[in-house]
């Protein structure tokens, strides 16, 4: 059960990672007015939402 825990942290903090530099994808809705900045990031979440479910089925079709 511990090695699931330290494999889920490591698996957050190289998403964390990952999303510091694909964070601004073109396509992704950015609104500032004034002091006030809306970010809607559309396609890095279908990028993410792509990725992970590549691994998830790889991960289950190996398993």
């Amino acid at each position: 059960m511990g090695k699931i825990f330290i494999l889920i942290g490591v698996v957050c903090i190289i998403i964390g990672i990952i999303m510091s530099f694909v964070g601004k994808l073109p396509g992704d809705i950015v609104f500032k007015k004034g002091n006030t900045t809306v970010y809607f990031p559309i396609v890095t979440s279908i990028v993410v939402s792509i990725v992970l479910s590549l691994i998830l089925f790889l991960f289950n079709k190996f398993r």
